[in-house]
């Protein structure tokens, strides 16, 4: 009894001496950090939590708001875990309108019916894949008895407001895959592929070969041209939403081969139509219809058609899932579906601003100053996002002590060794995860560099000597 009261009287020292040598480690190496070249003009937020005591054990400028690029989305994927549940599905809906004479013809419109799924025709899961969901759609017309269509095939996007992007995306990025903005009707991840090819010599025209999937409905003007060797992909497209013609600006290495650059749709819910009209023909159905959506109905001044009979309705994996890919993969469009969710699962309007508004909320009643969390969309895509280090770990311990932290855990990218997510835009590198140290404590952290100068690989690299000290 004795040795375990001796013991116990050791112990706090002992934690107080570990916490100590980490401080001390972290201090050390910022320091030396925060004297290199790359970083004299950069603004620098940390903060590191012990997981299970809160204690913080280090920080340096933790109440500074800065860019968190696209460590953002690990306070959007814990928002929506926590307001959904990691069970939630989306849920998209075919059906028609009218009816269905004694000859297979439907006097009245066919409807896909949107739910805000992110994942439909997604290449990223096994049932939601572009084949699996046309093969779900057709297989349910020819059940219905459909042969043809007297009326229109209605892509229905009106479940969120018709502006796709959030406030304060830049230019360059919009019409790029990474860009993409959320339809109450998406597809495809609002994705397509064009394949390019250099010239014969530097500065010399790069060639447009062709798009994956062919899009005739689309024209582009390619201005890219064929940059030195080495350089690879530094190509842009530049096509608003809604739009029907774009550029290709920038330039590709010369001894690029069989290049694949990424843009994001300008329309999805008509592309989705676009598809499954395909599919129907194809199928040796009579269906040489207007394909149309009901943003552009609302324009013409149209009533949008409602379903009154429900074919077949696609759920989406769970919400789980859906945060694996989000983080790990760093879907941006999945981040700006999910706040737009978040306000209508509350009662709101769909919108960017709507969520925000009930991520905020939902924060101030766990403690956090809501003006510690100035955001703007629920990618970090956007350079106008303000987040704090102190904030960021506090979320992430926020989401350590709840039920379904494996499943989040489980979609934090494996990174220097380390469970974190990472993000990065122009002059952005930031880091926040958890480590299991050596030392027996589980740290939080949220290291954030904004306007550093040089390589972007290189700023990694001295970040990440500054977080090995926690391991």
């Amino acid at each position: 009894m004795k040795k375990i009261c001796i013991l116990l009287l050791f112990l706090p020292s002992y934690f107080q001496s570990t916490a100590q040598t980490i401080r001390q480690k972290v201090d050390n190496s910022l320091s030396a950090f925060m004297k290199d070249e790359q970083l004299k003009y950069a603004s620098v937020g940390i903060t590191v939590l012990n997981a299970k005591t809160s204690e913080v054990v280090y920080s340096r400028n933790p109440d500074m708001g800065l860019a968190p690029a696209s460590t953002l989305k690990t306070i959007t994927s814990v928002t929506a875990l926590s307001l959904l549940g990691e069970d939630f599905r989306y849920k998209t809906q075919i059906g028609y309108s009218g009816t269905i004479d004694h000859n297979g013809t439907l006097n009245g419109d066919l409807i896909i019916k949107g739910g805000g799924d992110p994942t439909l025709a997604s290449w990223r899961y096994e049932d939601t894949k572009e084949d699996v969901i046309i093969s779900i759609i057709v297989t349910a017309v020819k059940q219905a008895g459909i042969k043809r269509i007297n009326g229109r095939l209605v892509a229905d996007d009106s479940l969120f407001p018709s502006q796709t992007l959030p406030d304060g995306w830049i230019w360059q990025d919009i019409g790029n895959y990474y860009g993409a903005g959320a339809s109450g009707l998406s597809w495809r991840e609002n994705q397509y592929d064009l394949v390019l090819k250099p010239g014969i010599s530097v500065g010399s025209d790069a060639q447009l070969i062709s798009s994956k999937p062919k899009m005739d409905y689309l024209k582009f003007k390619n201005e890219l041209k064929t940059g030195s060797k080495g350089i690879g992909d530094d190509a842009y497209v530049f096509l608003p939403p809604y739009c029907d013609f774009g550029y290709l600006r920038g330039e590709i290495g010369i001894d690029e081969k069989g290049l694949t650059i990424s843009g994001s749709l300008p329309d999805p819910a008509y592309e989705c139509a676009y598809r499954i009209k395909a599919a129907l023909e194809q199928n040796a159905l009579d269906f040489k219809i207007d394909i149309t959506t009901a943003r552009r109905l609302k324009i013409e001044e149209k009533s949008v058609p409602a379903i009154s009979k429900v074919l077949t309705e696609i759920q989406s994996p769970s919400l789980g899932k859906i945060i694996y890919w989000f983080d790990r993969k760093s879907v941006n469009l999945y981040g700006e579906h999910l706040v737009k969710t978040i306000a209508m699962m509350q009662g709101k309007e769909a919108s960017t601003t709507n969520g925000i508004s009930v991520e905020q909320d939902f924060w101030t009643k766990q403690g956090i100053d809501k003006n510690a969390l100035n955001i703007v969309d629920g990618s970090g895509l956007s350079p106008g996002n303000r987040i704090t280090t102190s904030v960021m770990t506090k979320v992430l311990q926020y989401a350590y002590r709840q039920p379904w932290f494996n499943t989040f855990n489980t979609s934090l990218p494996d990174i220097n060794g380390l469970k974190m997510k990472d993000g990065y835009i122009n002059g952005v590198r930031s880091y926040a995860g958890y480590v299991n140290s050596k030392d027996g404590n589980t740290y939080i952290f949220s290291f954030i560099v904004n306007n550093f100068t040089g390589s972007p690989k290189t700023a990694r690299e001295k970040m990440w000597s500054v977080i090995d000290q926690l391991k």
